[in-house]
């Protein structure tokens, strides 16, 4: 039985505290192949998601906060903010729904967030198309200035 616990959340947690990245993945499927892939991805707050989209028409995706607040936003096709929401672990809104094609990006809003996510496999690294063009890539020069004006979206 795998037991999905802060024990578990504690340690993808600290991997994600060390790595260059700041944020862990821990795969609960067993395979890249399977037809559904479900994993816990820890996040810290320094951590840039440079925005993307899953194109396949089968890749919607789920995200539920188990662990701390996540800002979640959606882009329209020329990079301007059509839709933000933070979910939070036992909040009024603990998950959002990602349809393919969607344009998106999480921002960690406390130290130690963990959410779930769930989508269609097998599992499909990001393709070049699904990079959004107008964001800065992560590690890029320009990408810290950028990261800023989107955590800025949930100042207050």
């Amino acid at each position: 039985m795998q037991l999905i616990d802060k024990k578990l959340f504690d340690k993808i947690t600290g991997v994600a505290k060390e790595s260059q990245r700041k944020r862990k993945n821990e795969n609960i499927h067993t395979a890249e192949s399977a037809p559904c892939q479900r994993l816990l991805n820890a996040i810290e707050p320094e951590s840039y998601v440079g925005p993307h989209c899953h194109a396949h028409p089968d890749k919607d995706e789920t995200i539920i906060a188990v662990r701390g607040k996540i800002g979640v936003i959606f882009f329209d096709a020329d990079g301007k903010i059509a839709a933000r929401a933070v979910i939070a672990a036992g909040g009024s809104v603990v998950g959002v729904n990602i349809p393919h094609g969607q344009f998106h990006t999480m921002v960690a809003l406390e130290s130690g967030s963990v959410f779930f996510e769930a989508k269609a496999g097998p599992y499909q690294p990001i393709q070049p198309n699904e990079r959004a063009a107008w964001a800065p890539a992560e590690g890029s020069p320009e990408a810290a200035a950028y990261f800023a004006r989107l955590k800025a979206e949930f100042a207050g």
